[in-house]
């Protein structure tokens, strides 16, 4: 018994040690990762073009608001999260930051005042940015962005999640390594390597989360990067691996995919949206072709190669139209099952009986990492409430497809997205009917708060 007792003594003297270090002890942030010459400025236009690898614009300005000037919501597992002002204002913005407190900022989730920034700042990989990159950054914000007075709404998650200082001892589990990504010597995949893994931070969303919530893996060499993730319910495809529809993709069809949000195959949907709007179509030419080179040979091409898929794809066979190769059927019929009657009176004129849409402006449904997700999330949504390609420099038209909500009863939305997961090369699980009241609910307590 008295062991036993003070055993337990000693556990709650560690605990008070350390809750005591992790209040008290100073936070040691990390220091810039190259030593550049005095009196460095960075080249012209390096600020903007470094601001949209990093995609900073997308989750800084809020539904209609000022760039940079914060306030969009960002749905978490642990409650919404507001972005903040970084604009350079000196009372709501960042306008008094050193240079030494931005890239605290940046590595390691230290806001000036010493408290920690929840994760929905990807500084886990923005901490692999160079210190050029972050020069240029610092450059851009407080030189070229105009100061916009705007405090915003406070992020209040509720306990324990308010209590930011937890956030320290969740670093200590989930940060890799500063400045640390997949290289090979090779300048084209070496470049894509940084581009993916740094400021396009792009497996924030494409990689599994572990136990602690962080990312299952930072860079190339780790099994789990880039292999699926998941935002809002929404299912944030694989990018590499044998569920990766990339796989099946030329280099063309990539870089036209991430230049202009759509290709002969898919178009973007939820918020990749946002990416290829504010961030993927500004990159440069050769930049493209890096990112392309790196996720190819992810997939298991060779950097450089004719640009071939990498796999062959189901789709590149004939597929059976709706009703059969023997009786084909190009209007709805009243003895059809529900969900193929639905496809041909709502859908067909867009997707066409064969499921393969337009090329560049209806997407392709057989094959869609959309429809055959692990989570029909995505699905349902864009069948309630429509989806919209985005204008870029090099697609300028933005195409929209209309919702659905009003049209359709939560049982036939089940119904025709049950369908869709299951039609042509399609194998995926059903649809429920209860999954589309939940997603309906959702929509309409965010239209509610907003």
């Amino acid at each position: 018994m008295i062991t036993f007792l003070r055993i337990l003594t000693g556990l709650a003297i560690l605990g008070l040690v350390v809750l005591a270090a992790i209040l008290f002890v100073p936070v040691r942030t990390t220091p810039a990762l190259a030593a550049l010459p005095e009196g460095y400025a960075p080249p012209e236009g390096a600020g903007e073009y470094t601001m949209r690898l990093a995609d900073c614009e997308a989750c800084h300005t809020a539904e209609g608001g000022t760039p940079f000037a914060g306030g969009r919501k960002i749905e978490s597992p642990l409650g919404t999260i507001y972005s903040t002002n970084i604009t350079p204002d000196p009372e709501t913005g960042i306008g008094h930051y050193s240079l030494d407190e931005f890239r605290a900022a940046l590595y390691d989730g230290i806001r000036q005042d010493g408290a920690h920034l929840y994760p929905a700042m990807p500084y886990a990989n923005y901490r692999k940015l160079t210190e050029e990159d972050v020069r240029a950054l610092y450059a851009f914000f407080m030189e070229e962005v105009e100061p916009v007075s705007n405090a915003g709404p406070e992020t209040a998650l509720p306990f324990p999640f308010n209590q930011r200082w937890g956030i320290r001892t969740w670093k200590w589990a989930a940060l890799g390594e500063a400045g640390k990504v997949s290289a090979t010597g090779d300048p084209l995949y070496d470049r894509g390597a940084y581009l993916v893994e740094a400021p396009g931070h792009c497996g924030a969303c494409h990689s599994p989360r572990n136990l602690v919530m962080a990312e299952a893996g930072y860079t190339a060499t780790d099994g789990d990067f880039l292999m699926g993730g998941e935002i809002d319910g929404w299912t944030a495809p694989p990018l590499r691996g044998p569920q990766s529809a990339i796989r099946h993709w030329s280099a063309e069809d990539l870089k036209l995919y991430l230049a202009s949000g759509r290709n002969n195959h898919a178009g973007v949907n939820g918020e990749m949206q946002l990416v290829i709007r504010d961030s993927l179509q500004f990159y440069s030419d050769e930049d493209l072709d890096a990112v392309v080179a790196y996720l190819r040979t992810l997939g298991g091409a060779e950097a450089g190669d004719d640009g071939a898929p990498l796999q062959p794809r189901p789709a590149d066979r004939p597929i059976p139209e709706i009703g059969g190769t023997e009786a084909v059927l190009t209007a709805a019929e009243p003895g059809m099952a529900l969900g193929p009657r639905l496809y041909l009176d709502n859908c067909n004129a867009c997707h066409f009986v064969d499921g393969r849409g337009a090329d560049q402006v209806f997407p392709e449904l057989d094959g869609n990492p959309l429809v055959t997700a692990p989570s029909a999330a995505g699905l349902i949504d864009t069948i309630l409430h429509g989806a919209e390609l985005p204008s870029t420099s090099l697609r300028p038209y933005r195409l929209r497809m209309p919702g659905f909500a009003e049209r359709l009863s939560d049982a036939e939305v089940a119904e025709l997205a049950t369908f869709l997961r299951s039609a042509w090369t399609n194998s995926a699980p059903a649809v429920s009917t209860a999954d589309v009241i939940a997603r309906r609910e959702t929509a309409a307590e965010r239209a509610a708060a907003e």
